[in-house]
């Protein structure tokens, strides 16, 4: 548990991409097994204890000390491991502490309750960093700036391979992964994933700038509408079905519509939709049905899942990756007139013959839940990762409002300290007057120098307390960008922004000159 403490802190205060590759390869040559695959899982975030939750934390906690003190003690720090670990009073204990590779499996054998009583134990046994160690990865939520695919790059680098490699049979693997690390080491042959419903690594595309544009041949691209889902793949080999977010996250079990209409043997590259009578629904309606891990048939109902077709990958058995896109497409058009699967359809190729009929097509396509154009290079071989020049998205211009900050609350990991998490609001005429009403929220879009100013700022002007939330004075205006907006009967201001950031603080502009809610109202699709 030690190394796997020292390793925590040194990811979380190193900002530079190299060191914390180098920190991660370092401790997976090193560590032992099963350490090393369950820290590999925790990196990934493909470690799901069950029976540690937040509450039970916070239960430990208060039973330890005065909750009161608890209570504000966590306010200040904004982060529950790090409160716990660091106001946990220490007991004179022989114990020893736990090895990493054990906690898992000892924490799945208990219940909640005896759960409790273990981690007190192990909490016993630690030094302030270890309990921190301990507590971020019983919770899942590690925040030391390692993506998924940081920490399988690490491996590769560790045993001079690539992450592609990895992720080919990532999703056919469990922790502890001694058979990755056994193939990885020599010892064993590559795990053969030829007759599972795996994922395959994603090509993603670049963002398209003007001047870029003007330097390609246009003939050489083919095009097709960036529709406002989310990016999937559907995997179907050897009886196993699997429907996976582009993160490799295996959504299946939030959409049992599209499992069952997988008929067919084959990995295929699409976008998710909600799709009513033959029209695609805004974004807020297929919000309705990600990350749940059951839905309910009056849900499946009321949100319709489909998935518009891409690309084709697999065909049967036979890998098609290394063929261009046009020689895909046919492919994929050939499987589509074969298979004929329900809730599914083609994506459309979009016809244009210059730059300005490209510029027309993008220009025109707000208010039909599509969100630019995608430029596929017609020769392009299907890459993992976002290589340079063959895919390009070419997204519509972001909508943009004046809002009002109204409540502020600390971020997590690095930013526990700053209050970084803004939710603002928009004029509409209430009983008593003009009256400020939440329409989002955001947490992105601002420089480190521009988060310590709107931190003081907070700080300065703060009216009230609710818990970690800070009501504020409403007298800042902050430019939000966003790429759309939807109806919500979630929210009280009945509306939704898609994808919410900041774009400009304006310290100069008087509050009441911020938009009011029919702007809003007035963009939505």
């Amino acid at each position: 548990m030690e190394r796997f403490s020292y390793l925590l802190d040194r990811l979380l205060y190193a900002p530079q991409r190299t060191v914390k590759l180098k920190l991660m390869a370092d401790y997976f040559t090193h560590a032992p097994d099963p350490d090393r695959g369950i820290a590999l899982a925790a990196l990934a975030g493909a470690l799901d204890l069950k029976s540690a939750r937040p509450a039970l934390i916070r239960q430990l906690g208060m039973q330890r000390v005065d909750p009161e003190l608890f209570g504000w003690s966590y306010d200040f720090v904004g982060d529950l491991a790090e409160t716990v670990a660091l106001i946990w009073p220490e007991r004179p204990t022989n114990a020893a502490p736990p090895r990493l590779g054990e906690i898992p499996d000892q924490l799945a054998s208990l219940k909640t309750a005896e759960a409790g009583e273990q981690l007190e134990h192990w909490l016993d046994t630690l030094d302030a960093t270890g309990r921190w160690a301990l507590l971020k990865l019983v919770t899942g939520g590690l925040r030391v700036g390692v993506s998924s695919r940081l920490a399988k790059t690490a491996l590769g680098d560790a045993f001079g391979t690539s992450a592609d490699e990895i992720e080919e049979i990532w999703h056919g693997l469990e922790p502890p992964y001694e058979a990755l690390f056994a193939w990885l080491e020599g010892r064993a042959p590559r795990p053969d994933m030829s007759d599972r419903a795996v994922f395959r690594p994603l090509m993603l595309a670049n963002p398209l700038e003007q001047l870029e544009l003007e330097k390609l041949d246009l003939a050489d691209y083919a095009a097709e509408w960036k529709w406002d889902g989310i990016r999937v793949q559907l995997a179907a080999r050897g009886g196993e079905r699997r429907l996976y977010s582009r993160t490799g996250d295996d959504i299946s079990a939030a959409f049992p519509d599209i499992v069952d209409s997988m008929t067919f043997e084959g990995v295929l590259d699409g976008e998710l939709l909600v799709v009513r009578e033959g029209e695609v629904a805004p974004f807020n309606d297929l919000q309705q049905r990600l990350n749940r891990k059951r839905v309910t048939a009056k849900m499946l109902q009321k949100h319709p899942a489909h998935v518009r077709l891409y690309d084709i990958l697999f065909d049967g058995i036979q890998d098609l990756r290394g063929l261009g896109f046009e020689e895909r497409r046919t492919r994929l058009d050939a499987f589509w007139d074969r298979e004929q699967p329900e809730r599914m359809d083609l994506s459309e190729l979009v016809l244009f013959d210059s730059v300005e009929a490209l510029e027309a097509l993008r220009a025109g396509c707000r208010g039909e839940q599509i969100e630019g154009l995608m430029l596929k290079h017609r020769d392009s071989v299907y890459q993992a990762g976002r290589p340079k020049g063959p895919w390009f998205k070419w997204k519509r211009d972001a909508l943009t409002v004046d809002t009002v900050i109204m409540y502020a609350q600390r971020g997590h990991g690095r930013r526990s300290s700053f209050y970084s998490d803004y939710t603002f609001g928009a004029w509409r005429d209430g009983e008593a007057g003009p009256e400020l009403v939440p329409v989002g929220k955001a947490y992105s879009g601002f420089t480190d120098e521009e988060l310590k100013k709107l931190d003081k700022w907070v700080r300065d002007n703060t009216v009230n307390r609710f818990g970690p939330v800070r009501e504020v004075t409403h007298s800042l205006v902050v430019e939000v960008a966003f790429d759309s907006v939807h109806r919500s009967f979630r929210h009280k201001s009945g509306v939704a922004m898609r994808f919410p950031r900041f774009h400009r603080i304006r310290w100069d502009k008087p509050s009441e000159e911020a938009d009011r809610l029919e702007s809003l109202e007035n963009l939505i699709d």
